[in-house]
């Protein structure tokens, strides 16, 4: 089914980095200037999910502005994710956008290590990327239980986000 709101956020993408950044990791996680109690992860975050600043835990009481918010997402997405999806995945550069952008953003979630060893990890490293774009939809589970959220995000998105299953498949 050909899903006209992933086509727009690919095309108007520069990169898998912007794509996943605007399409996926902004809208599913959503901006909270202040911090607070996050209840699945059992941690304090702040801004787009961010749980340390400047290398610290976020901390009650921490505020910041949208403009930094963003521009800590833009940094930390980079530097922390795709620089190592890059290590991890042979030829991660070269893949679709589409599934670099899925991977970026459930790295966001779950870890870089947890990505990297994963099924969908190995079914994108063998080309086979719709599978790959299946298995990324197993990351669906928060303490051990499924999130209905985290399910809505793994697979077709709901009225006012785009799914990462969505986006992925779309994009190749």
């Amino acid at each position: 089914m050909a899903s006209r709101r992933a086509k727009l956020a690919i095309a108007s993408a520069a990169t898998a980095v912007t794509l996943a950044t605007t399409a996926l990791i902004q809208p599913w996680e959503g901006l909270v200037t202040s911090s607070h109690w996050d209840r699945y992860a059992k941690i304090w975050d702040i801004c787009y999910g961010e749980t340390r600043v400047d290398g610290k835990p976020v901390r009650p009481g921490m505020s910041f502005p949208p403009v930094e918010c963003k521009a800590m997402l833009s940094r930390r997405v980079m530097a922390d994710y795709y620089v190592p999806l890059t290590r991890c995945i042979a030829g991660f550069a070269d893949k679709p956008k589409s599934w670099q952008a899925v991977a970026i953003s459930t790295s966001y979630n779950v870890g870089v290590g947890a990505i990297c060893k994963s099924t969908a990890a190995e079914l994108g490293r063998q080309g086979r990327y719709r599978e790959s774009c299946e298995a990324f939809t197993r990351f669906n589970r928060a303490g051990g239980q499924i999130v209905e959220g985290l399910k809505r995000r793994r697979e077709d998105g709901d009225a006012q986000r785009i799914g990462e299953r969505e986006l992925c498949l779309e994009g190749l």
